[in-house]
């Protein structure tokens, strides 16, 4: 056995995650991308709007073990249902800047394919138990405005129609961006949502390293109210910016957000609640000047999920501190 591979399985039984959990070991998770959701330079200092295409790259060169499935993009009409209808208006006529700060058409374009990716990827996760869309820029947008390189509130906006269509009656936002959702409370908030959607946003109260144990606690109080609100779907936004090295960030190491992904994911699985995660923040980048510490740390989220589905065996996992 490869030490990259042993180093990988040593650090999965230490967080809890063994073949002792008797799952139906799974082929495949299905990752919910299409290239239109990609924009290379976005005009700002996020690189979101080109991190899909470049993740799955990534998981491609590591043989992750995923299947990528196409999706429809969602209308102008559908991101009404949880934003005010002119400023949708003018995010797609281009007289309302979006969440990088401008009017670019090309953003204006992707904004209906990520947020569909989120939708169709929590479809899925309602049939199969579980599926990732490879998606960011949601929790910063307001029902009315764009904040923080965020436009279309994809997290609310999958909750408010799963539950119109009554396939849901409870959602679960578990948003573990460095970030507060400020975007999320607000539309939950103005839209009568919050019997509904139960929302937990670490960044509400968890922003620097002496706090860590706290974190760690707060999650395991979370697994404790996942239990007793019974969500028919979880919603995870697993953001890479809380490692310790993101700039915007500054918090978690590799290991404890490796522990973060298998504690959410374990307390789906235990409570037989269908889980879809995607990706939101994440800022380092390495001495060539590459996203590859942001697409490691996803790629371990993808990880932390294989272990806990039993989803073929893990390949590797990143020693990066």
């Amino acid at each position: 056995m490869g030490l990259m591979r042993a180093t990988s399985i040593s650090i999965l039984l230490s967080i809890g995650i063994s073949n002792a959990d008797a799952l139906p070991c799974r082929e495949v998770i299905k990752v919910f991308y299409r290239p239109e959701m990609n924009v290379a330079d976005s005009g700002s200092y996020s690189p979101s709007a080109g991190k899909p295409a470049q993740l799955m790259d990534y998981y491609r060169a590591n043989n992750a073990p995923t299947e990528i499935v196409s999706f429809p993009p969602l209308s102008p009409a559908d991101f009404k249902v949880v934003h005010d209808s002119a400023y949708v208006d003018g995010i797609f006529n281009l007289t309302e800047k979006n969440g990088f700060g401008n009017r670019n058409p090309e953003i204006a374009d992707s904004l209906r394919y990520t947020s569909a990716s989120m939708l169709a990827a929590a479809r899925e996760a309602l049939k199969s138990g579980i599926a990732h869309s490879p998606t960011s820029g949601f929790h910063h947008a307001h029902t009315s405005c764009a904040s923080g390189f965020c436009t279309f509130n994809g997290l609310a906006l999958t909750a408010k129609i799963l539950l119109d269509e009554g396939a849901v009656r409870k959602v679960a936002i578990v948003d573990l961006d460095m970030h507060k959702g400020d975007g999320t409370d607000d539309i939950l908030f103005r839209k009568d949502l919050e019997g509904r959607v139960f929302h937990f946003t670490a960044g509400r109260e968890f922003y620097i390293r002496d706090q860590v144990p706290r974190y760690f606690e707060a999650l395991e109080s979370l697994r404790n109210d996942i239990e007793r609100t019974k969500p028919d779907l979880i919603l995870y936004q697993a953001g890479a910016d809380p490692h310790i090295k993101d700039p915007l960030g500054g918090m978690l190491t590799t290991a404890e957000m490796m522990k973060r992904d298998e504690m959410i994911f374990k307390m789906a699985r235990d409570f037989n609640i269908p889980i879809v995660w995607n990706l939101a923040g994440g800022y380092q980048i390495d001495s060539d000047g590459t996203l590859n510490p942001v697409l490691r740390l996803h790629y371990n989220t993808l990880l932390a999920a294989q272990g806990v589905y039993r989803i073929s065996e893990p390949e590797a996992l990143s020693e990066t501190p």
